[in-house]
């Protein structure tokens, strides 16, 4: 199977949990519930894992990003935030551009 930009778009659409910025911290902390961030994170500092990966460039065009991406892995909880192959072929392709896409924000259920 060949892994092809769409491939890895829709294994970033995949991604689960939240990421919240802790601004005490100054670190970001993933999460399962929105419940479980506490009062360190304010709500509107919370996001889906899907939506946190891709950074606003200008009006609906974002990016994938590889930072992003990277501090997910580093949490170590990749099975639970269905971090997938072609994922990690993405961030170990560093020679080829980040993925830019037209997109809309998906809302919180």
């Amino acid at each position: 199977m060949s892994i092809t930009s769409a491939t890895i778009c829709a294994a970033a659409d995949q991604l689960q949990g939240l990421v919240g910025y802790n601004a005490k911290t100054g670190q970001y902390i993933v999460r399962f519930s929105e419940d479980s961030f506490g009062k360190d994170v304010p709500d509107d500092r919370i996001v889906p894992a899907c939506e946190f990966v891709w950074k606003p460039l200008l009006g609906n065009l974002m990016t994938l990003s590889r930072e992003r991406l990277q501090l997910l892995i580093e949490q170590n909880v990749d099975d639970r935030l269905q971090i997938s192959e072609p994922l990690r072929l993405y961030l170990r392709r560093q020679d080829l551009p980040e993925i830019k896409a037209e997109r809309y924000l998906r809302q919180p259920a």
